[in-house]
This record gives C-alpha cells, sequence and structure tokens, in this order.
C-alpha cells in the first residue's frame, strides 16, 4: 500500500514517470502504506479544454521549473490547489495554506482536516474529471507515485502541474521552499525550514562519534522487501545513525531471508500508523523458524516508528529523531539493555494513526 541520496536531479521533460504496472511502483505504494495493491483504477475519460474561473487570459502568471524539470505556469495567486499524493498534501497544510486544499487523493490522511476535503480518487488513477470539476490553480504531483499520464493529461488541458521529486531529507526540505515560494507562503515556511535544518544539525552532533547501527528496514514481509541506498528512507536511516544493511542499486529490493540472516542486522524496523497493528504482525514473524533466530528478534531490538517516516514532508524529521533515540538511546540520557524481550515503539508511532 514508494517511498535517493543524490542530490535532487532536474531531469528533462521527457523523465520517466512511474508506471501503474510496474514492480517499482507496487513497492512504492508499500512504502507509503497507501494499500494499493490491486486496486482498480478510475476511469479517465477523455475530455475537451475546460475555461477555469481562476485561469482567465487577465490573471497574471509566473513560471517555474518544476523538480524534474517541466516548465510550469502558475497564477500569481493561488487559491485552489488539488494534491495528489499524501505528502503533498501535509506540505500544504504545514505552510499554513490547507485553507487553499480543494481536493486530495483517498490516502491523505494527515492532518485529520485533510480528510474533510474532496477526494479525487487514489495518487496512481485520479479521476481526472474530478480534478478539473474543481477548478485547481494549481495541481501538486510527485514523481514517486503519480504518473506522466496524469500530469500530461492535465498540462494538456491548461491545468498548472507542478512535479516535486524529493530523494533525500534535504530535498524534502527543499520541497516545502519551492511550494512555498509558488504560494506564496515564504513567511511560513523561513521559520518552518529553520527549524527542520535545526533540529538536524543538533541530531548530527548529539550522535557524532556513534557508530552506525546495522539496521533492515522492512517494507514488505511477504515477499521480503527493504529500501535500496538511494530511498529518501535510506537518507533518513543514515541522519539517525544508521545504515541499511542490503546495499541495492535497486529503490525497493526483494531479499532472500536467508540473505538477511547472513547479514544479522542490529535492529529491525517496521513503519507504522497503528502500532498495535504492527505489534501483532511482529509476534507473528517471532514465531517463524530463521525469523526468531535473528539476533535482533531474540534481543529485541526492534523499533516501530511513525509511517511519516515513508512521507517526504516535515514530520519526516520528527520520524528521524525517533529512530536515533531508538538507536542510540546512550546519546540522548538513557540506555535500553540488550536483553530486552519486547520492540522498542519510537515516541509518537502512532502519531498519524486516526
Amino acid at each position: 500500500m514508494k517511498f535517493k541520496a543524490r542530490q535532487c536531479a532536474r531531469k528533462s521533460a521527457n523523465t520517466k514517470f512511474a508506471k501503474i504496472h510496474s514492480p517499482a511502483l507496487q513497492l512504492c505504494m508499500a512504502v507509503f502504506s497507501l494499500l494499493l495493491f490491486g486496486a482498480r483504477a478510475h476511469a479517465q475519460t477523455p475530455f475537451g479544454k475546460v475555461a477555469f474561473d481562476s485561469q482567465d487570459a487577465a490573471t497574471v502568471r509566473r513560471s517555474f521549473t518544476d523538480e524534474v524539470g517541466r516548465h510550469v505556469e502558475v497564477p500569481t495567486a493561488v487559491k485552489h490547489i488539488v494534491s495528489l499524493a499524501p505528502n503533498l498534501t501535509e506540505i500544504i497544510f504545514a505552510l499554513g495554506e490547507g485553507d487553499q486544499l480543494a481536493g486530495d487523493t483517498d490516502y491523505c490522511d494527515y492532518p485529520v482536516e485533510a480528510t474533510q476535503n474532496p477526494r479525487v480518487g487514489g495518487p496512481v488513477n485520479p479521476n481526472l474529471e474530478q480534478v478539473v470539476a474543481l477548478k485547481p490553480d494549481l495541481v501538486l504531483a510527485t514523481k514517486s507515485i503519480n504518473r506522466r499520464e496524469t500530469v500530461d493529461g492535465l498540462a494538456r488541458i491548461g491545468v498548472p502541474v507542478y512535479v516535486s521529486d524529493p530523494h533525500s531529507v534535504d530535498d524534502m526540505i527543499a520541497s516545502v521552499e519551492h511550494i512555498a515560494q509558488i504560494l506564496r507562503a515564504e513567511k511560513t515556511a523561513t521559520p518552518l525550514v529553520r527549524d527542520l535544518r535545526e533540529r538536524l544539525s543538533n541530531l548530527e552532533h548529539r550522535i557524532a562519534g556513534s557508530a552506525p547501527r546495522r539496521v533492515l528496514f522492512v517494507v514488505w514481509t511477504d515477499p521480503l522487501i527493504t529500501i535500496g541506498r538511494g530511498t529518501f528512507i535510506a537518507d533518513a536511516l543514515r541522519r539517525a545513525g544508521a545504515r541499511s544493511v542490503v546495499d541495492a542499486k535497486a529503490e525497493w529490493p526483494r531479499i532472500n531471508f536467508e540473505e538477511v540472516f547472513r547479514l544479522q542486522p542490529e535492529f529491525l524496523v517496521f513503519a507504522s500508523a497503528h502500532a498495535t497493528d504492527t505489534q501483532q504482525q511482529i509476534d507473528s514473524l517471532r514465531a517463524r523458524p530463521g525469523w526468531r533466530d535473528l539476533d535482533a528478534m531474540r534481543r529485541g531490538n526492534i523499533v516501530i516508528v511513525s509511517d511519516a517516516i515513508n512521507r517526504p514532508a516535515p514530520r519526516m524529521v520528527d520520524a528521524v529523531e525517533q529512530l536515533a533515540r531508538a538507536f542510540h538511546s546512550e546519546s540522548f540520557g538513557s540506555h535500553n539493555p540488550e536483553s530486552q524481550t519486547s520492540p522498542q515503539v519510537a515516541e509518537e508511532a502512532c502519531a498519524c494513526a486516526h
């Protein structure tokens, strides 16, 4: 239900977007906890150019280059926004622009106010007629889970679409700044961005000198899926003083359990909006041959972190801090003995549960 340590690339306009039938997209959706495997797509009916009240000829526009290199003309005053991804919805609210959000997806669940907006379907195949009916001045999309066909379809009928493409924690913060510039929300963004960067800097100093923990981030258990070295989650782990035991180029690689057993990670990490449900899953794994013999499982070195780690939005920094405390408790004035037998639930692990 896709969530790239390299710098956020400004790619050409023909950059590939996610394809609905690709395994990479399915894994993406798992990371985002959207549970879209096997979901039926909404029909996308062709329709002609439409007129938007907020986009008449007299509207003054500003030009932007989005994060995949597309040229976008946006009205100076953006009053109606449609978000096509949960992390973008979170950014809009974090910037204090939630009142401008005319619609979002079925999976935009944070903050709770986002659930009150008109829905346009899932991120992979939103209903374009519903999007158009909301008469947006701007649609926000993200390359990781929205399809190129969706972006192109909206652009063809004159709807401005800005596409984000964060591959690291720093890229997430840059996306916040970019969107703030478009929405003329710099006054809100400046202290927000300053706070995020200060917290990350303080965290870096606090755990400086600590040996990175070797971890397995469990995206999916059957089949066993983890994160590749180029994902923003891998970067978040690095920020928290850890590194994945799986050093794969693929973004969401499948891995044989035998390899996990050979690597023997120090910690197992699960992301969840509902820690109780994840606890049940862990209890089930503990009963399985192999899993129960992992050193991390026997020692109880299991961390359930907020699923904010899956969404490149400001709350991601909360999750990084939570992970750092779990991995390096000695740097935060407490120490958990290795003999513990129950999972560590990172602070506010259920912060986004509703």
